[in-house]
């Protein structure tokens, strides 16, 4: 029979076709696809937790995360659960021996399940990433001591790959979460793990993740975010040479989430990356030159032409551990535009989560987008035109107001006050609240001269405030300073040095053991000489 007559033909050229079309998956890339409901158009919001470090000998800090954190979940109703390693500690009393303590599991698991169950959250949207504080003294993966495979959330749903990746759909915008464990496969003890080391295989899954939908033909907006355990400065190079960061450009990332550092090393612990794939002409070098003095100057170019999405970039926000902090983070997305507030439970359980998403913190915004979308917004985009904000609240809200701050007279002096309303749409999650604003009022060469607040009241009369944080609606970007402490860490390629520090920690540890010994050898042989 020939190929006109042979009738399973059709059937074979379209699944070809489907196959050509669909995106690559390599091994272990495991992805996920999820609609979200009862929130406000275009917004999706996410909560993060790191370095939990549940301890058999400090079960205080279980007994909070129950405490604490199940009720929040349940106020907040994110979309997602990101839990970024070190999940138990797996430290002796003396902080002498690391090795997996199966006990601190077990209870890792039964505090999930509570916390799962008090927040009415569906399991399947937490994701728990290994830190390097999971895999001490775990010889092999999958075997007899790799307790995360058998008590993590991520084992038991069955997410076996080293890259996971899902994306949140609203109101035809993706939101695409890649997240990946670049722990070692052999579970050496501290500090020989202290940083994570990505194989050439899992880089090559990394990217395919994040390209996913890089094919659409809808070429729907996609706001791109990683989430892992280490950041860039701990994380080591691949055996090819390739990095983390190159991937994360190639991307442009709207954000990288990780954990590791914990809060004692700062609270500023987040670095901004960027490249342009072309030679910089003249105004990007003045460019350049005015973002290392904390401002930048707006162009008399157009930016909204294709010029304007040559830069590449990601900003690396590293969040405060659970361990002491006890810090939980609460991120959204609003109409693509990205912001985070961080939540302290040391003095007690919030009734109130504030969370302003527009105008963005000039100090953490995308350096590609804002220039760009401010010139644009002659064309009638409506995102300039309103400020909005996300509000969670155990108790029914009374008021919502913004203030906006002019810092320039040398005090903060208000210039804007007025109450916001809620966004009637959205019935059955976090509320969202807006007001109308002449944003044009507030175009300034200055990125902090704008300081914006938001004030809530509850049915009970309790009042709450988010923290003051400048803005820039024309693109202007303040700078992000370090202490020594945050430049310690953040701004030093660690895993550069790795291989000579090992060397000279082997080197110091031979000469420690040699000199005792040859002081006794030649100890004796002086006392035999003198005693001839």
């Amino acid at each position: 029979m020939g190929p006109r007559g042979n009738p399973l033909l059709p059937l074979l050229l379209a699944l070809l076709a489907v196959a050509a079309t669909a995106p690559f998956s390599v091994a272990g890339d495991e992805r996920a696809v999820l609609e979200v409901s009862g929130a406000p158009e275009g917004v999706v919001w996410v909560a993060q937790l790191s370095d939990l470090h549940f301890s058999v000998h400090h079960p205080e800090r279980a007994y909070d995360f129950r405490r604490y954190v199940g009720p929040a979940l349940a106020m907040v109703n994110p979309d997602l659960v990101f839990i970024t390693g070190d999940l138990t500690d797996g430290k002796s009393k003396d902080l002498l021996t690391m090795k997996q303590n199966e006990v601190e599991w077990i209870e890792y698991r039964s505090t999930m399940k509570d916390v799962i169950e008090r927040s009415k959250l569906p399991r399947r949207i937490f994701y728990d990433l290994r830190g390097n504080h999971d895999s001490f003294g775990v010889p092999t993966s999958g075997g007899d001591y790799d307790f995360y495979q058998q008590y993590s959330i991520n084992a038991k749903l069955g997410r076996q790959g080293r890259v996971q990746s899902v994306t949140l759909e609203n109101n035809g915008r993706k939101h695409l979460f890649v997240g990946f464990d670049s722990a070692m496969e052999i579970g050496l003890r501290g500090p020989t793990n202290l940083f994570g080391h990505p194989s050439d295989k899992q880089l090559i899954e990394l990217d395919q993740s994040l390209s996913q939908w890089d094919t659409e033909f809808d070429k729907a907006p996609v706001t791109k975010i990683s989430v892992g355990h280490f950041p860039l400065s701990f994380s080591a190079l691949t055996e090819s040479g390739k990095s983390i960061k190159d991937v994360f450009l190639k991307h442009s990332l709207a954000a990288y989430l990780c954990g590791h550092l914990h809060s004692r090393f700062g609270k500023n612990l987040k670095r901004y990356y960027h490249r342009s794939t072309q030679e910089p002409s003249l105004y990007e070098h003045y460019y350049q030159f005015n973002m290392h003095q904390g401002y930048t100057i707006q162009s008399a170019k157009d930016n909204c032409s294709e010029e304007a999405a040559h830069i590449e970039e990601f900003w690396e926000w590293e969040m405060g551990d659970w361990r002491r902090s006890r810090t939980m983070r609460i991120l959204a997305i609003d109409d693509g535009y990205v912001s985070f507030t961080d939540i302290d439970f040391r003095l007690g359980s919030k009734s109130i989560i504030i969370l302003p998403t527009f105008p963005l913190d000039s100090r953490f915004m995308q350096r590609r987008s804002a220039p760009r979308d401010f010139k644009c917004h002659v064309t009638g985009s409506s995102t300039f035109d309103t400020v909005r904000a996300l509000v969670f609240s155990r108790q029914e809200i009374v008021s919502v107001s913004v203030k906006i701050y002019d810092s320039r007279p040398g005090n903060l002096e208000v210039v804007f006050d007025t109450e916001m309303k809620r966004v009637s749409a959205n019935e059955s999650r976090g509320d969202m609240y807006l007001v109308p604003w002449n944003w044009r009022a507030f175009v300034d060469p200055s990125p902090n001269r704008y300081w914006l607040q938001i004030e809530v009241m509850d049915i009970t009369g309790d009042i709450s405030v988010s923290q003051l944080r400048p803005f820039s609606v024309n693109g202007l970007f303040a700078e992000v300073s370090w202490t020594w402490k945050e430049f310690f860490v953040m701004g030093i390629q660690w895993a550069s040095v790795y291989h000579l520090a090992l060397r000279c920690a082997l080197a110091l540890i031979f000469v420690l053991l040699l000199v005792p010994r040859a002081s006794v050898v030649l100890f004796k042989d002086q006392c035999a000489y003198s005693y001839l």
